[in-house]
């Protein structure tokens, strides 16, 4: 038996929005039924810079622009998004293909074809395109311009951070990046099957949108890794709410940075671990 069913081909073929139909035997109570269930999509989503092939990964199909301007810049592959001349989406037997035309000043048109690294891709792998031991732990520079935030609106913020995952209603495995203002109303969120890809596309959208940073706040519906860490600081963002714990290094990188990290963040409470002096109660 194949990977797909004549039955699911045939269940709305018009839906893309990261989500495919897939026929499953649902029990129940000792009770059997075959029905229909929604499933995130994850497809390999190759990059190239100037036609050099860099990183795959596994990623769900939607907001792919978002995450080619998110992806290289916290990646260090442009230093701001001028350098990012173009994006094409192109669809490929095998995934799709996000070819990126960079500037010649911007450091991913350093890339050379014979020491490109095409990783395998898993979703959203935090680290990938990373060369040496000294690419991965470089840390990001200290923030400019933080701000401090009201407590009540980033509970606020945290109360409201369900309503925007769509995605992950309908399917259940996708995380979800979110940025809110300074009163805790969330403008922005993005979602994926990989927590690094939901936080690129959403940096890439605010930046695309000509969103400020640093006026606002950070949501995501995982751990707060380093690298996840990493990227907002990189991107200028001063507050990480993460809905689950965060790790040592990315405590360690977010006080090198000066940003306020708060975990197992809920609407009714959360930890500070970093920058609490940031936080007003």
């Amino acid at each position: 038996m194949g990977l797909l069913q004549a039955d699911d081909l045939a269940v709305d073929p018009t839906d893309s929005q990261g989500r495919a139909r897939r026929r499953i035997l649902r029990i129940q109570g000792g009770a059997h039924a075959m029905t229909h269930d929604w499933i995130a999509e994850e497809v390999p989503v190759e990059m190239t810079y100037n036609s050099v092939p860099f990183a795959v990964m596994m990623a769900t199909p939607c907001d792919l622009e978002d995450l080619a301007l998110g992806f290289s810049l916290t990646e260090g592959l442009v230093r701001h998004r001028e350098q990012l001349l173009a994006v094409a989406v192109a669809q490929r037997l095998e995934g799709i293909e996000l070819s990126m035309s960079v500037s010649a000043d911007a450091p991913a048109s350093a890339l050379a074809a014979d020491a490109a690294r095409l990783l395998p891709g898993r979703s959203g792998c935090g680290l990938c395109g990373a060369r040496s031991l000294e690419d991965v732990l470089l840390p990001p520079a200290p923030l400019r311009n933080a701000r401090d935030f009201h407590a009540n609106a980033l509970q606020r913020a945290l109360a409201a951070l369900a309503d925007h995952q769509p995605l992950n209603a309908a399917t259940g495995s996708t995380h979800a990046a979110a940025w809110a203002d300074a009163d805790g109303r969330i403008v922005l969120s993005r979602e994926d099957v990989g927590r690094h890809n939901a936080l690129d596309k959403l940096i890439g959208a605010m930046l695309r949108q000509g969103l400020a940073p640093e006026a606002g706040m950070l949501l995501i519906s995982s751990r707060a890794s380093y690298e996840m860490v990493s990227k907002a600081a990189r991107a200028g963002i001063g507050l990480i709410a993460a809905v689950s714990a965060p790790t040592a290094l990315a405590v360690d990188v977010a006080r090198g940075a000066g940003v306020c990290l708060v975990g197992f963040a809920r609407a009714r409470g959360y930890n500070v671990y970093a920058g609490a002096e940031r936080l007003r109660a």
